[in-house]
């Protein structure tokens, strides 16, 4: 028994021009099914896809804060010139500057319009197959327990363990890199940007979800009512929701 991936949810006031936002940092197309807009591979709506992980943006009434997202995406480049040409296009289409305390590094920490904070990464070997989301990172205190718990969540391999990060894939080798990274300060407010799982076929969500439980996740109340997902939190409170086969 495991679970997958399948999309980062981003809550939006206006999650339509996220939604669009986000189709043009990562090339893909938006569409908007429903309330929400999803955003994938272009060629038509495949929900799931069988190898990347989407974005589905939600719209909320609040505003994101000025406290930094704890969960923020990792964009793969394939050269120094891409990168560059990267960061002046998504400026062109609102992204911003962000200061994170990164100090100086190889890569460029942008705020999308409604300020969630990702990174534009310099060309690495790694990532080469990823797709355009190279990492889905996690800010925690404890990145050898929140690989534990991760791992056993998804199934999934660990490529690199230290005290400071943890790094895991799928054990297939396809899609983006989920990281742990040891950060200053406690989660204080809800995660403007988290992970929704979804069983493999012929698995039970409610098998999974007490699965989850027993591994140490908790129930969550977002006050989401009577839907057909599950919201938990991971060991750290980290939010996330278990999805419904459909």
């Amino acid at each position: 028994m495991a679970l997958r991936p399948v999309q980062v949810n981003i809550k939006a006031l206006d999650a339509s021009a996220v939604g669009r936002f986000w189709a043009e940092a990562l090339g893909w197309s938006a569409y908007s099914p429903g309330v929400t807009t999803y955003v994938g591979p272009a060629g038509g709506l495949v929900w799931p896809d069988p190898v990347v992980v989407g974005v589905d943006v939600v719209p909320v009434p609040e505003p994101k804060t000025t406290a930094k997202n704890r969960v923020h995406l990792d964009l793969a480049t394939t050269s120094a010139a891409h990168a560059a040409e990267l960061v002046a296009r998504l400026q062109a289409l609102g992204a911003t500057p962000a200061d994170v305390g990164q100090g100086k590094v190889p890569w460029t920490v942008l705020a999308d319009p409604e300020g969630n904070e990702f990174c534009v990464l310099e060309p690495r070997e790694i990532h080469r197959d990823t797709g355009p989301i190279a990492r889905v990172v996690v800010d925690c205190a404890d990145p050898r327990a929140m690989a534990r718990f991760w791992g056993e969540a998804l199934d999934w391999s660990v490529h690199e363990m230290t005290d400071d990060h943890a790094v895991l894939r799928s054990a297939e080798g396809v899609g983006p890199y989920l990281e742990f990274l040891r950060t200053p300060g406690v989660k204080t407010v809800p995660d403007r940007v988290h992970l929704d799982l979804l069983p493999y076929p012929g698995d039970d969500e409610a098998a999974e979800v007490a699965r989850l439980r027993a591994l140490g996740a908790t129930d969550l109340d977002l006050g989401q009512g009577d839907v057909p997902w599950t919201c938990l939190a991971d060991p750290e409170g980290h939010e996330f929701c278990v999805l419904a086969p459909s």
